[in-house]
């Protein structure tokens, strides 16, 4: 594996779209500087932040569907440094990408993390399970306070990742994080009201 993330995602056609616009140069000879291939300690990390991704499979007509998927932080978990693994709760049942990945197993994720601007691709072969198939890893997944019911597990054994630039991402912010920045004004708002009423009492106002 040279590159890992490229060598899966350029085909004929994609160096065909290169050469035409002018790009083929940069990736013909593309190593880059390691290969991403597993999961450093900057992903583990990364993605134990994440409340949600995307992730797209394709149907047997060649068709993409892609879905979001979203829970508490870290609901995807890291099993190990080349696996992945979510709990599936039930939807609207129409089973799209459950239908997809039982005739074709490959799935490709996107991670964001919008307040700074990076993007995380992962291509991965997914594995669906019974809650009963592994008990080990259904405990480990499943999240006991999410009211909604847990209906299969998704293993995913990693096959490339990338990291996107931050380009194009508009950066955007959680109800957590917003509340977590404006805390020092609400604290300097609070400490100047005390101020400004002691300043009035004196006053006799």
């Amino acid at each position: 594996m040279v590159y890992g993330f490229l060598d899966i995602a350029i085909t004929p056609s994609v160096r065909a779209a290169q050469a035409e616009m002018g790009s083929d140069h940069l990736w013909q000879d593309f190593r880059g500087h390691r290969t991403f291939d597993r999961f450093t300690p900057n992903e583990v990390a990364f993605i134990a932040q994440r409340d949600s991704f995307y992730m797209a499979t394709v149907s047997e007509t060649g068709w993409p569907y892609v879905q979001h998927r979203g829970g508490a932080a870290g609901f995807l978990k890291v099993i190990d440094e080349k696996t992945l693994a979510f709990a599936d709760y039930r939807g609207n049942r129409q089973y799209i990408s459950l239908g997809n990945l039982k005739a074709d197993d490959r799935a490709a994720l996107i991670l964001v993390d919008y307040a700074r601007r990076a993007r995380l691709k992962i291509y991965a072969r997914t594995e669906v399970l019974g809650l009963a198939d592994d008990l080990a890893l259904t405990e480990e997944v499943l999240d006991p306070a999410y009211r909604a019911k847990p209906e299969r597990l998704f293993r995913l054994h990693l096959e490339a990742f990338d990291w996107n630039c931050a380009q194009h991402i508009t950066p955007r912010f959680t109800e957590a994080e917003i509340t977590t920045a404006i805390e020092p004004l609400r604290e300097r708002l609070m400490m100047l009201e005390t101020e400004n009423a002691e300043l009035k009492a004196r006053l006799g106002e």
